[in-house]
């Protein structure tokens, strides 16, 4: 164990964190390992600094041109993988798993709170906007998204549906706990 990084997370973990601190790494672990099951099924884990870039590039996109656009972005970027991590699939197959995880157009749902985003994407959405609201947000990070989209919190604000923005006024006015605010998002999400 001389990874100076582990170690300095795991001093971290042990000496520093606090009760919502824990939450938010058990909650980071969880994802990580569904992401390790997911991918490592596939036999080849992504690089999630590139998938993260591809990810913020078409949500740039997807956000200034219309949610059709993002949908269209979406699922290119899922075909994309699919044929990287799954060449054994044909087209029909690729198409079927595309289908599933987000319908075309003439089927298309509402998606998350009505918002025709993916629910998991709307909530990284919301946490970063509420970190950068409560000047949690590191400063590269928020560079990098203004970097990547400009003025971001207004995109974000604007594109998150009415019950959202409830809860994150609400939230941010404190009228609400931090448990009743993670409550509410999971519930408007429908997650």
């Amino acid at each position: 164990m001389t990874d100076p990084g582990l170690l300095q997370a795991l001093d971290y973990i042990l000496n520093h964190s606090d009760e919502a601190t824990i939450d938010a790494l058990s909650e980071a672990v969880d994802r990580r390992r569904r992401d390790l099951t997911v991918f490592g099924a596939l036999g080849n884990i992504p690089d999630p600094q590139k998938m993260s870039k591809e990810i913020s590039e078409k949500l740039n996109a997807g956000i200034g041109g219309g949610i059709e656009s993002m949908k269209k972005s979406v699922r290119d970027m899922m075909v994309k993988i699919l044929k990287e991590h799954a060449p054994e699939l044909n087209k029909k197959q690729i198409d079927e798993l595309c289908d599933s995880w987000l319908p075309k157009n003439s089927e298309t749902k509402k998606g998350a709170a009505g918002s025709g985003l993916p629910p998991d994407v709307l909530l990284s959405m919301i946490e970063q906007f509420v970190a950068f609201s409560h000047g949690e947000m590191r400063e590269s990070t928020d560079q990098g998204l203004r970097e990547e989209m400009g003025a971001w919190p207004e995109r974000y604000w604007n594109s998150f549906p009415p019950v959202i923005r409830q809860i994150i006024t609400d939230y941010l006015k404190s009228k609400i706990s931090d448990k009743d605010f993670k409550s509410q998002i999971v519930i408007a999400l429908k997650i």
